[in-house]
């Protein structure tokens, strides 16, 4: 059992994806505004970075896993590009996707992006599916991450990607010790007074600390059957990409 795996937003008491279900449904009002306020609008760098970067195998049929209010769907919908693409944004949370929905709406994209609600461990998809599984900063927040990545690597087609953007702690001095006090005070103390949630933006920055990282998750990888695994660090460290093949 991996740490972050541990640590429940609410309470020690129950199951985590019950408790995560609940976390984003109350903060999905003002999640957008808190994600991009809080990371100072570095985090749709690193989305366009990651994106493009799985561009150059020209997906067509895309699962958005931990879609939120859908922002990497709706960027590998504007980026990648293809008249034939699909993308499907699933999550745990109702709240997130219906903001998600108005969004995609607003944007005239309703015809390339649909969502449904999936449990990460027990996808309703058939095997050998998607030419690409993605997921934004939503790994650390599975409940059983082994068991969330080879849920997604059965629904991926042979050669197919998993693109994961995860934050992360910076390893080295002094970024390291300036992100602590971000994660910690900052962050708690903006998310609480925006969100009125005062655990969810504790949660957070706990399993962002906890979630394995660089060559460990490399590692994971290619423990539950990924091929090819390679990894980048962006902005001294605070967001790692990882592509891996099937």
């Amino acid at each position: 059992m991996y740490e972050q795996e541990k640590i429940n937003p609410y309470s020690a008491e129950g199951e985590k994806h019950e408790q995560v279900e609940a976390m984003f449904d109350n903060i999905a009002p003002t999640y957008d505004t808190l994600n991009h306020t809080l990371s100072l609008g570095t985090d749709k760098g690193w989305r366009r970075k990651a994106i493009d970067r799985l561009g150059e195998y020209h997906p067509q049929d895309i699962l958005d896993i931990a879609t939120g209010t859908g922002d990497f769907a709706i960027l590998a919908a504007n980026r990648i590009g293809s008249r034939k693409l699909h993308v499907i944004g699933a999550d745990l949370s109702e709240g997130m996707m219906a903001v998600g929905r108005k969004k995609v709406k607003t944007l005239g994209l309703d015809h390339v992006i649909t969502f449904q609600k999936e449990d990460c461990l027990h996808l309703s998809f058939d095997d050998n599916r998607f030419d690409a599984v993605t997921v934004a900063y939503g790994v650390r927040n599975f409940q059983d991450l082994e068991a969330g990545l080879s849920e997604m690597l059965r629904v991926l087609k042979p050669g197919g990607h998993l693109l994961i953007v995860e934050l992360a702690t910076p390893p080295h001095f002094p970024m390291k010790q300036c992100f602590w006090l971000y994660s910690h005070v900052w962050m708690p103390m903006v998310g609480r007074l925006v969100s009125k949630d005062k655990q969810a933006y504790k949660y957070l920055p706990a399993t962002m600390e906890a979630f394995p990282q660089g060559e460990v998750m490399e590692g994971i990888l290619k423990k539950v059957g990924y091929a090819k695994v390679e990894w980048k660090r962006f902005t001294f460290g605070i967001c790692t990409m990882y592509l891996a093949e099937k």
